[in-house]
C-alpha cells in the first residue's frame, strides 16, 4: 500500500548553488505540493514558461522528487523556477527535487521537524527552524 501525502504543502522553494571548481550545479525552482490524484504515485506538472525551466531538466527533477518523498504518492505543481545556461544541469536539478520532497515530508507532518535542519537549500512557510540557545557560549 502506498502511503500519500496527508495534507498540502505549498510555497517550496529550494535553490540548489554549488560551487565545484568555478562552476557547479545550479537549479531552482518553486512548488506546490499536495496529495495525489485518485491514480497515487507521483504526478509532476510544471506551470513555468520553458525559457525558464527548460523541459530538458524535469526527468532529472522527477527523479529526485522520487528520492526524497520516498514512496509517498504526491502531486508537484512547479509554480517558478529559472536556469543558467552554464552552470544548470541534471545533478542540480535532481538534487532540488529531492530537497522539495523532504521538505513536503516536513511539511505535512511525515517526518520529524528536526529532519528540515538537513535541508541545506529548501525554505517553505511554516520550516521549523532550529531552537536557539540564549546567552553566549562558555557562560
Amino acid at each position: 500500500m502506498v502511503t500519500s501525502l496527508p495534507r498540502p504543502v505549498s510555497g517550496i522553494r529550494v535553490c540548489v548553488r554549488l560551487n565545484l571548481g568555478g562552476c557547479g550545479p545550479y537549479a531552482h525552482i518553486v512548488a506546490d505540493v499536495e496529495p495525489p490524484g485518485p491514480g497515487g504515485g507521483l504526478e509532476l506538472l510544471s506551470a513555468v514558461p520553458e525559457e525558464l525551466l527548460p523541459r530538458e531538466h524535469l526527468p532529472a527533477l522527477r527523479q529526485g522528487l522520487l528520492e526524497g518523498l520516498g514512496g509517498v504518492a504526491a502531486a508537484v505543481l512547479v509554480t517558478d523556477g529559472h536556469y543558467h545556461d552554464a552552470d544548470s544541469c541534471d545533478l542540480g536539478y535532481r538534487i532540488a527535487g529531492r530537497e522539495a520532497g523532504r521538505a513536503a515530508l516536513v511539511g505535512a507532518g511525515l517526518l520529524p521537524p528536526g529532519e528540515a535542519a538537513a535541508l541545506r537549500w529548501a525554505t517553505w512557510p511554516g520550516r521549523p527552524r532550529p531552537k536557539r540557545r540564549h546567552g553566549r557560549p562558555g557562560r
